[in-house]
């Protein structure tokens, strides 16, 4: 069978991730191992692609996912990320609650990774479910909403960082169309599900709700917006005045990604850490503790950068193009249909969109679609249905004290509303680009 090895290949990475519960890097690293070997590579030329695929891939995204932690971690320790929240709030009213839990969730889900994001901000929507006695899930779902759209669809994230450097996209045009498309995904899901927020009630869990340290200041709303955003600003904006001006080494370094968020960092470093009343020596731990968190969502990239490249060195990936180029389906189509797939089976947006990355990428530069659009098709598939397999779907549960048929009901029929809508976008966005 043409295909047997690869099928084995993705078998037992479903297998080791989801019922052995080994770690997504072992997994990897098993199912390099099983294909090269089935392919016919001897064991040193399998670990020298791996070694190649993990060296290729770690080289562009290290910088970016590094930095985008030590953001993130500065914007949660520092009360930005309640400022903004309490500011957007009291400025929206009671009545506009929702858009400005929507408009929090994407500033501040923009610099952070999607747990982090969520454990800071779910104590604040539930502290503000108590003080307005509006329905949890009416105040939280949509926020959640935009963190998704954020994690699935928006660089510095890992996946659509990644995959972007993996199909040599532009990260600024990803960041503009994702917010292009993430919107109406978003406002969709809010409408939809306008029911489900109002009919399940749960009793909220004051326990959750996070106390701010008294002995530094919090930075100001403009501020936390500036510094949260500046990444965004910069990659984006670039992005944008490369269509009206000719391209210079000035905006070359400004937009690319790596420095955009090194110029944050450090901005982040002094707004959000020494003008805070912070030593150095305490937001170099907030730093520190930023690094070792991220350690693990690397090692993850760089198995699925290893697995890339086995696919690559085995011809593999070779095969399967001739074999996507012939079904006659859309490669965008076909993109988030086998990210969604592998989300249901696996759990993990980020390790099925990555691994979805590597099937398709035999389809660049032949499937006469814009790559930005395909890093995005992956991306909205990856965040499909989450359900019991997903870490994010207990975090909900738990948080928001709903049983799991609410979960199901809420939070994994958002999550497919984004997801699908996300397709509906790229395909609409697909026929002016």
């Amino acid at each position: 069978m043409t295909f047997f090895s690869i099928i084995v290949g993705i078998l037992l990475l479903l297998v080791l991730v989801t019922f052995v519960k080994l770690d997504a890097f072992l997994s990897f690293m098993l199912v390099c191992l099983t294909v090269g070997l089935l392919e016919g590579l001897s064991i040193k030329e399998t670990l020298a692609a791996i070694q190649t695929g993990i060296g290729n891939t770690m080289g562009s995204l290290v910088m970016i996912l590094g930095f985008g932690a030590m953001l993130g971690k500065l914007v949660a320790e520092s009360g930005a990320a309640n400022q903004i929240t309490n500011s957007l709030v009291d400025k929206f009213g009671l009545k506009n609650i929702q858009f400005a839990l929507i408009i929090t969730g994407f500033i501040v889900g923009i610099p952070m990774f999607y747990t982090v994001g969520f454990v800071i901000l779910v104590p604040l929507v539930i502290a503000i479910a108590a003080q307005t006695k509006l329905p949890l899930l009416y105040v939280g779902l949509p926020m959640l909403a935009s963190l998704s759209v954020t994690h699935g669809f928006l660089p510095p994230h890992p996946a659509p960082t990644a995959i972007g450097e993996m199909y040599g996209a532009d990260l600024g045009k990803i960041l503009i169309y994702g917010i292009i498309i993430g919107i109406p995904a978003i406002l969709t899901a809010k409408f939809a599900l306008a029911g489900t927020m109002q009919r399940i009630q749960p009793t909220l869990l004051k326990e959750y709700v996070v106390e701010q340290d008294d002995r530094y200041s919090i930075p100001s709303l403009g501020v936390s917006l500036l510094v949260a955003l500046l990444p965004v600003v910069l990659i984006g904006g670039v992005s944008l005045a490369k269509m009206f001006f000719p391209t210079n080494s000035l905006l070359d370094t400004l937009g690319n990604p790596a420095i955009a968020m090194m110029i944050a960092v450090f901005a982040a470093i002094y707004f959000f850490g020494i003008r805070t009343g912070r030593s150095m020596k305490e937001t170099m731990k907030i730093i520190a503790a930023a690094v070792s968190g991220v350690a693990m969502v690397l090692l993850i990239i760089s198995g699925a950068g290893a697995f890339k490249q086995i696919m690559i060195a085995t011809e593999i990936s070779d095969r399967i193009g001739e074999a996507l180029s012939s079904m006659g389906m859309s490669p965008l189509i076909m993109a988030w249909l086998i990210a969604a797939i592998l989300r249901i089976c696996v759990g993990s947006a980020t390790v099925s969109g990555l691994t979805a990355a590597g099937i398709m990428l035999p389809m660049i530069g032949t499937a006469g679609v814009s790559v930005e659009l395909l890093v995005l098709a992956i991306g909205a598939g990856s965040i499909f249905f989450s359900h019991v397999n997903d870490g994010g779907f207990w975090l909900f549960k738990e948080y928001f004290n709903v049983s799991i048929k609410e979960t199901l009901l809420s939070w994994s029929m958002m999550e497919t509303i984004v997801s699908v809508m996300g397709l509906i976008g790229v395909l609409v966005l697909d026929f002016f680009i």
